[in-house]
């Protein structure tokens, strides 16, 4: 048998083995066999019985950790066996955590460590409190999102709702003794980059090598996670347009679904810690969505792609997300991607693990692929106003059918947010393309030609 993440094969005993007792422990436990080859050939140990005693207390006085080193025989031919499980708190040797993954012994540092002692002290970055941002600092516009997305995706109710915003936010577990939580910060203030540098998100349209335009969309979680999709959508990318009889049929290169399940993951498993942005690389072939964190200890990508349990890497933040509907709470979220990619018939999303980056691609569909200029259009400086002109046209195709129509229908129509509707109608009225006839309740819309 050749040696795995559980087996460990050596031929005599060196006291440097504590390390791989230490990874063992820190990891999934596992076996060592002392007195065998590589292949699992046993050879024998000649002074098994000392080391019967010499090991457990090495283990013991070392590591601190008791570990059963049992005496095995094969024909006649001693050979020691030690069995080692895992343990619910880190273990050390002299100050080094080991851990094993696959068939080898890893020394953990930086954020590597950080996160395993985070794991297994069940302690969360996004938990930790802060005292420089206090309730009555919150934004009001992050609120008025949770609130409309709870409601609307049913996980609470309008009595739920209806509350204090300190009420809502003991509510969702995050507050602490009077004290906000990170995640609290970060999901409802309006500059979480003053409770953590780079806490933003960053587009880019790239040909080749070459960075055309970009954008940074900054604001709560919530916030960015409401602007950043129809971003996306408006301003770097263009539908194919088609035609089922009368019907005019939109269709992008890149299954929305998909992209909008994945930014949110990024937005929620992103380690922050590392002030580095939430980044989104849009190439004609390819768009890239990245972000600095790492796998649950033993995770591989393999895992990542196959069922597995939700294990958020901020699980506050993940729970806010949840509540509005945003993300699933049984690690599905590969899942859903992979089906909208599906339903799309482009290619399955390739996933990337580069240590403490996890990267998501995602190919084109050939056939949705529409020529891009390299300013967009209607925009002179495309650095400043990520709504473009294309929305205004739809809106206004709309309005002309349908005078009477609420922000709500709008933003359902066309499948954007109430906010980017509201924002967008205020602009066209403002340049004199619309305006209000009528009161609230009785009123409409109506459309002034140019």
């Amino acid at each position: 048998m050749a040696e795995n993440q559980n087996i460990e094969w050596k031929e005599s005993w060196r006291d440097e083995y504590l390390k791989w007792i230490c990874g063992f422990a820190n990891a999934q436990g596992g076996k060592i066999y002392i007195g065998t080859r590589d292949d699992g050939t046993i050879i024998g140990v000649k002074n098994s019985k000392k080391l019967l005693e010499d090991i457990p207390n090495k283990i013991q006085n070392k590591l601190g950790i008791v570990a059963d080193v049992n005496l095995l025989n094969d024909d006649g031919v001693d050979y020691i066996e030690i069995v080692v499980n895992p343990w619910s708190f880190p273990v050390n040797y002299d100050g080094e955590y080991h851990y094993r993954s696959g068939s080898t012994k890893q020394l953990l540092r930086g954020n590597a460590l950080t996160n395993f002692l985070m794991e297994k002290t069940g302690l969360k970055w996004d938990a930790a409190t802060i005292s420089n941002i206090g309730i009555d600092d919150l934004d009001k516009e992050s609120f008025d999102i949770f609130r409309r997305e709870a409601l609307r995706s049913g996980r609470m109710s309008k009595e739920d709702l209806d509350i204090p915003n300190a009420e809502l936010l003991e509510k969702l577990d995050l507050v602490v003794d009077g004290n906000l939580k990170r995640a609290g910060a970060l999901c409802f203030y309006r500059e979480p980059e003053k409770v953590i540098g780079g806490c933003y998100v960053k587009i880019g349209k790239f040909e080749g090598s070459e960075l055309l335009y970009q954008d940074e969309v900054h604001g709560s979680l919530l916030i960015m996670a409401d602007r950043v999709i129809d971003l996306i959508y408006l301003k770097y990318l263009k539908a194919a347009i088609t035609y089922h009889k009368e019907t005019r049929v939109e269709t992008y290169p890149f299954a929305r679904d998909a992209v909008r399940e994945a930014v949110f993951n990024a937005l929620i498993h992103c380690n922050w810690a590392d002030n580095v942005p939430v980044q989104i690389r849009i190439e004609d072939d390819a768009m890239f969505v990245s972000n600095c964190s790492m796998l649950p200890f033993g995770w591989t990508a393999e895992t990542l792609l196959g069922s597995h349990a939700s294990k958020p890497y901020n699980p506050d933040i993940a729970r806010v997300f949840y509540r509005v509907g945003y993300i699933e709470s049984w690690g599905r979220g590969i899942q859903k991607i992979k089906d909208a990619c599906k339903n799309l018939g482009s290619e399955d999303p390739e996933y990337i693990v580069h240590g403490e980056d996890i990267m998501v691609k995602f190919s084109a569909l050939q056939s949705a692929k529409v020529p891009y200029s390299k300013v967009p259009k209607g925009q002179d400086d495309p650095l400043d106003d990520p709504m473009e002109r294309p929305l205004e046209e739809k809106i206004l195709q709309v309005i002309s059918k349908t005078s009477n129509c609420t922000y709500d229908e709008l933003a359902e129509s066309l499948e954007i947010s109430r906010s980017t509707v509201k924002r967008t109608m205020k602009l066209l009225v403002e340049q004199g393309k619309i305006e209000r006839k009528g009161g609230k309740r009785y009123g409409y819309w109506e459309v002034h030609e140019e």
